[in-house]
């Protein structure tokens, strides 16, 4: 019960609100309240200040943070051991992913992996690539997908090249063309989809020296293929975001291919879950495996130690 009020109280300060904790813990908001009140009664120290704008750390709770987050990474510790011991029966893999991989990759990853690991729970966070890359360092996750190059403080398992493809409405001149030429992304109303491509497509004004009408910023790919599909521009999505599309929209290759590289990233592979390493092993399996070897002959082979 200890830990849990410890992990009440990281959740808190890391939210800033008793509310939002309690949403994400699945507690009630009196019971974080209470049970941040018995620490502070056990502790006979102030930790949190409360206002109408949320939560902060006093002076003593900011000095008591890094202990209670030891605690509990101690903890975690001890149970992945646990886990380990009773041959993976039990487990929590989280991570983080950016939206074209949480849509159209992971779930049938996860589908294949639950099969053979059916008690094993997921917490999936999603954003962008900068909020991955802190995520993992902040340990708010095991493990999470970035494109490479990431930062060098970053271990990182290359996974495959998804392709840039310039998107199109079906009735553009350039519809029934093989390819894009690169050159004619200036002469296009573009429409830019902001966190999630910007590096590539900053990538691919820098190399072709492009100048793109840019005439709308949006968050969303979905938002992108709708307007798209509206004739109000063109622009340039990850063929994973496009496999599934339901828009009436055209998907062209530049005349010169550029891909980005994904990649599963982690602060330490050596220090990761038995759950996650497993996990990471169905990723780099992933593909129809070599000489017929399918995902359950991977696990039979990691469960031996082969």
């Amino acid at each position: 019960m200890s830990i849990q009020k410890y992990l009440v109280f990281i959740k808190t300060v890391e939210l800033g609100s008793f509310t939002k904790a309690a949403e994400a813990l699945g507690y009630s908001q009196s019971g974080i309240s209470r049970m941040i009140s018995d620490l502070e009664r056990d502790w006979e120290v102030p930790l949190l200040e409360r206002g109408r704008s949320g939560v902060n750390l006093t002076s003593d709770g900011l000095k008591l943070l890094p202990y209670a987050k030891n605690i509990c990474s101690e903890h975690e510790k001890m149970q992945m051991q646990i886990s380990e011991m009773h041959g993976l029966q039990s487990g929590l893999i989280r991570i983080g992913a950016f939206a074209s991989m949480a849509t159209n990759w992971l779930p049938d990853m996860i589908k294949r992996f639950k099969g053979d690991y059916p008690h094993i729970e997921y917490e999936l966070l999603l954003s962008d690539y900068a909020e991955i890359e802190n995520w993992i360092l902040e340990g708010r996750v095991d493990c999470g997908f970035l494109r490479l190059p990431t930062k060098p403080e970053l271990e990182t398992v290359f996974l495959e090249n998804d392709r840039l493809l310039v998107v199109l409405p079906e009735d553009h001149p350039m519809a029934e063309h093989d390819c894009f030429p690169a050159s004619a992304l200036s002469d296009e109303t573009f429409i830019l989809p902001q966190k999630t491509m910007e590096p590539e497509i900053a990538e691919i004004i820098t190399r072709y020296r492009i100048k793109p009408k840019v005439q709308f910023v949006t968050c969303s790919d979905y938002a992108v293929m709708s307007m798209v599909e509206c004739g109000l521009g063109i622009s340039i999505l990850p063929e994973l975001m496009l496999k599934r599309t339901p828009y009436r929209i055209v998907a062209k290759e530049l005349d010169v291919p550029v891909c980005r590289k994904i990649c599963l990233a982690m602060r330490n592979k050596k220090n990761l879950s038995l759950a996650a390493k497993r996990f990471l092993d169905y990723l780099q399996y992933r593909n129809t495996p070599e000489n017929g070897r399918s995902l359950r002959t991977l696990k039979e082979d990691l469960t031996q130690g082969s």
